[in-house]
């Protein structure tokens, strides 16, 4: 108990966008993800997730971690259904995913409301991903009102309701971890993967990483701040999180692009050299290989699908 105390005080929880969505035609995202963590309430209709095609139940809620590759359909498909990929959804988004509807007889075949949300430890280390964890289902009333809760301040911009959004995307967390503790879901994924949290070594060589993604991140730099040799620094960083650390320091960077595409109005070519990245077209590729859309085209569909 002490220890997930520590983890969740340790926690940065960023509320990122929320959405009440309409799909009026059934469909297929085979390889879907975001770069934060989503949660989505079924409210009515077909929403089905996962490799095993898991029906979600109206009103329960489905949890998928950041950067975490699931499928998703929306309502019951057939053989003339589209099966599409993140990159071809990217281009059609604002097609599948309504906002609002203006014919009322239109009838959605999946209604849901979805949260994307930051929760980092240290401010560095994407903590749901950390745990390796699928998505799944949860059955929730608290985590349920929460987001209704989320999605009214959004709505109704009154005064100080930034604060409140941010106070209640906290809550949510919270309960989002104990539902996992109450239940005993992945038991074995959490014993394992929140060990390495405690490492004061680890932890400094994330902060480092976070605030250098823009210069060199060798192997032998690495090394003298964590103060291992360098021929050990790569397996000691890979022993304690399951990945080597240059993957990491991509993901980072990538992780860093999003967020400068989502919040600024930066060049595709300065986000790349923010990110340490010198050859702008390589940059571009190895963001399309990550998260299967080009740089530009996220940067769209974030615009549009922000409230």
């Amino acid at each position: 108990m002490e220890d997930y105390n520590k983890i969740i005080e340790s926690l940065g929880i960023k509320f990122v966008k929320s959405n009440n969505i309409k799909v009026l035609h059934p469909f297929t995202i085979k390889d879907y993800q975001d770069t934060e963590n989503t949660i989505l309430i079924l409210k009515k209709g077909v929403v089905r997730y996962g490799s095993e095609d898991e029906l979600l139940t109206e009103g329960h809620a489905l949890f998928i971690p950041a950067v975490r590759n699931t499928p998703l359909t929306f309502g019951n498909v057939d053989d003339r259904s589209p099966e599409l990929t993140l990159e071809e959804f990217g281009y059609k988004q604002a097609e599948y995913f309504r906002t609002h509807v203006d014919d009322p007889s239109a009838v959605p075949v999946a209604d849901f409301t979805s949260i994307v949300f930051e929760t980092k430890v240290f401010d560095t280390v994407n903590f749901f991903t950390a745990l390796d964890i699928p998505p799944f289902s949860l059955e929730n009333s608290k985590v349920n009102n929460i987001i209704y809760e989320i999605i009214k301040e959004q709505e109704n911009k009154l005064e100080g309701n930034q604060r409140v959004v941010k106070i209640k995307t906290e809550l949510l967390v919270v309960e989002v971890i104990r539902h996992i503790i109450e239940n005993r879901l992945f038991v074995e994924q959490m014993a394992t993967n929140s060990t390495y949290f405690k490492d004061p070594r680890l932890i400094k060589l994330f902060k480092y990483i976070k605030d250098n993604l823009s210069g060199e991140l060798t192997n032998k730099k690495l090394s003298e701040v964590a103060d291992v040799s360098e021929d050990y620094v790569g397996q000691y960083f890979k022993t304690l999180t399951g990945i080597n650390p240059q993957d990491y320091i991509e993901y980072q960077r990538m992780e860093h692009a999003v967020n400068l595409l989502r919040t600024t109005k930066m060049s595709i070519r300065d986000i790349g050299k923010a990110c340490g990245y010198k050859d702008t077209a390589y940059f571009c590729r190895r963001f399309k290989m990550m998260y299967g859309i080009p740089a530009g085209k996220m940067r769209k569909r974030e615009t549009l699908m922000n409230v």
